[in-house]
């Protein structure tokens, strides 16, 4: 029987461990990463519990606790275990980020089951090759955007590292007065996930760009590896000051990411109109599905 009992936080002393299942069972929704995990603990606190060779993840946000589907070998009573324990303590969305092969075992355990496309969370996945080199009509308005920011604003880009840890956060402190974070829960939330990051890269497989506009930093990227194939772009901020600049961290970051992976997932927009048609204006190479389970009304 699984319990509330079993899971126990996710903590940076459990990295070694989510490398080793991870190893063995790739994830391609960023949610599930380590990294996401721990730099968003403040808001989702995060807890796993590892049973018959299975991670179990759960997120609780306000009083809601979701979970994810067991991560690992199939194993059907695990799986009816989890749904009684979530349907016990979670609310109408019980587990969460279900990927499209796992759904379709889900259901030939449990047939009629009501699990629903989760279009809020699909991620956006590109050929980085496609982000770094802009090809064809599709990029051309992109392609001018970037020629015109890189014509107008004399810019410098360089890894991030010890060496300027203290200025990109001036530039992050700037990034969130100009968004104003402090009136939006969830930008203030992701001010503290980036702030985290950047505190424990030499803790995390993270790195990082920034670009320098007229000496001053007007742009960061953070990424890791995802799989052998896919990088994963964690945050990418820039200030309005150089018009086009979002599309140039964009452009550099894909550069250098595209001599070792094939694809970059750049996540979700969860739903948020503006977001969804920028990410989409760069034409993704296909989208990782996720579907949730709705409890029946």
């Amino acid at each position: 029987m699984l319990k509330q009992d079993d899971f126990r936080p996710v903590t940076f002393a459990d990295r070694a461990f989510f490398e080793k299942h991870y190893a063995q069972y790739p994830q391609t929704h960023s949610d599930n990463t380590f990294t996401n995990m721990v730099c968003w603990n403040h808001y989702a606190h995060y807890t796993y519990a590892y049973v018959e060779k299975n991670v179990i993840i759960a997120s609780t946000i306000g009083n809601v606790t979701r979970f994810r589907p067991p991560i690992g070998p199939r194993n059907p009573e695990l799986l009816r275990c989890l749904l009684r324990l979530a349907s016990d303590v979670s609310d109408n969305e019980p587990i969460v980020l279900i990927d499209p092969e796992t759904a379709v075992w889900m259901r030939g355990i449990c047939p009629g089951i009501n699990l629903i496309p989760d279009r809020n969370h699909f991620e956006y996945v590109y050929r980085a090759s496609d982000l770094a080199e802009l090809p064809g009509g599709n990029y051309l308005t992109i392609r001018r955007q970037l020629n015109k920011f890189r014509k107008n604003c004399a810019n410098t880009v360089e890894p991030i590292s010890e060496k300027n840890w203290e200025e990109v956060k001036r530039f992050l402190i700037e990034w969130c007065e100009w968004k104003g974070c402090e009136g939006d829960p969830v930008l203030a939330h992701e001010k503290d996930a980036v702030f985290f990051a950047i505190d424990h890269m030499h803790e995390l497989p993270l790195k990082g760009l920034a670009i320098r506009v007229l000496s001053k930093i007007g742009a960061i990227s953070l990424y890791e590896p995802m799989t052998r194939d896919t990088a994963l772009v964690h945050f990418e901020k820039g200030l309005p000051d150089c018009d086009g600049i979002y599309k140039a961290i964009n452009s550099e970051t894909a550069a250098r990411l595209a001599k070792d992976f094939t694809y970059i997932n750049r996540e979700s927009d969860l739903g948020v109109a503006g977001l969804r048609e920028a990410k989409q204006r760069y034409h993704p190479h296909h989208m990782v599905e996720v579907y949730s389970l709705k409890r029946d009304s």
